[in-house]
């Protein structure tokens, strides 16, 4: 049976944070007069939050709780969030109690008939170092922009509402969940931001670091294909292979037309790098040729879980 709105909550390790997030979640979602639940969902956590979870949920019907069997990480927690929640309005928030709940209601309010996902936009950010967050996050944000068309100020925060359609058509992998609406925006989803207030940590200690910034850029890589070749794969690897086959050929051309009209003194290593470019280009292109039949039988193929539930 469906609600209107489900709000899920991926933590780790945030046993300090769980009680007082729920008792916030509660006060403001019981204003919206809409009919609600809270899907909160322990990634693996090795301290005391499946105790607390528990007993929360113990302690409110509308609260579903779902454990995993080891920390899979941020993506898959939401994942599994949005595939045991019921609501036909989703919002996902972090565990760490920097998100605000008393925002919630701006979210659903710029959540109208034209809308499908609604981005929060961390305005300011100062209790943030700005060496370690701040700096990398804007670099991304505006990577993200580029490759996508996608014009949100914010990518990073986990703070947004989504239309429950937007959702049932995605499917998460690796750390994705941070470009949901650029590859949302690729099926024609209608996009907003909202300012939201960020607020300094409750309790615990941060996951993020600078380590962090090289798994931003593997996924804004792989963000590019997703977006521009996943349907045309051949494209990408094309775009390499054919001008390296035409530059070895072209050399190749040149080295025989010196050879014939000019001198016998050609230099061999002038045709070894021929050779290479070519054999290059054709590998490139084969690789191309595998991956388009791969991305076919990729939009065939039944979906597979990245998360395994306890």
């Amino acid at each position: 049976m469906s609600c209107d709105l489900s709000v899920v909550v991926p933590f780790h390790n945030e046993e300090g944070n769980v009680q007082p997030l729920w008792e916030e979640l509660r006060a403001v979602l019981g204003r919206t007069g809409r009919s609600f639940e809270v899907v909160f969902v322990n990634d693996g956590s090795s301290d005391g939050t499946e105790a607390v979870l528990n007993s929360v949920q113990q302690s409110d019907p509308r609260v579903v709780v779902v454990h995993l069997k080891k920390n899979f990480g941020q993506t898959a927690g939401l994942a599994a969030g949005f595939d045991h929640c019921r609501g036909r309005i989703i919002i996902t928030m972090d565990g760490d109690m920097q998100h605000d709940p008393r925002d919630i209601p701006r979210l659903l309010e710029a959540m109208d008939e034209n809308t499908d996902i609604v981005s929060g936009w961390r305005q300011a950010r100062d209790t943030i170092d700005p060496f370690i967050r701040t700096l990398p996050s804007k670099i991304a944000n505006g990577l993200a922009r580029r490759i996508s068309g996608v014009e949100l100020r914010d990518f990073g925060t986990t703070f947004k509402a989504y239309r429950r359609e937007v959702i049932d058509e995605l499917e998460l992998h690796g750390e994705m969940h941070r470009f949901i609406p650029a590859l949302a925006s690729r099926q024609g989803a209608r996009i907003v931001e909202v300012p939201i207030t960020c607020r300094s940590r409750h309790s615990g200690s941060s996951h993020y670091g600078l380590a962090r910034t090289w798994s931003v850029l593997i996924d804004l890589m792989v963000l590019k294909f997703l977006v521009s070749y996943l349907g045309r794969p051949l494209k990408a690897f094309a775009a390499i292979g054919l001008p390296l086959f035409a530059a070895g050929f072209l050399i190749a051309a040149a080295v025989t037309i010196q050879f014939y009209f000019y001198t016998t003194d050609i230099g061999y290593g002038n045709l070894i790098l021929a050779a290479l470019l070519m054999i290059l280009g054709v590998q490139f292109l084969g690789m191309g040729l595998v991956a388009e039949i791969g991305a076919r039988n990729y939009h065939q193929a039944n979906k597979k879980s990245i998360y395994s539930v306890r």
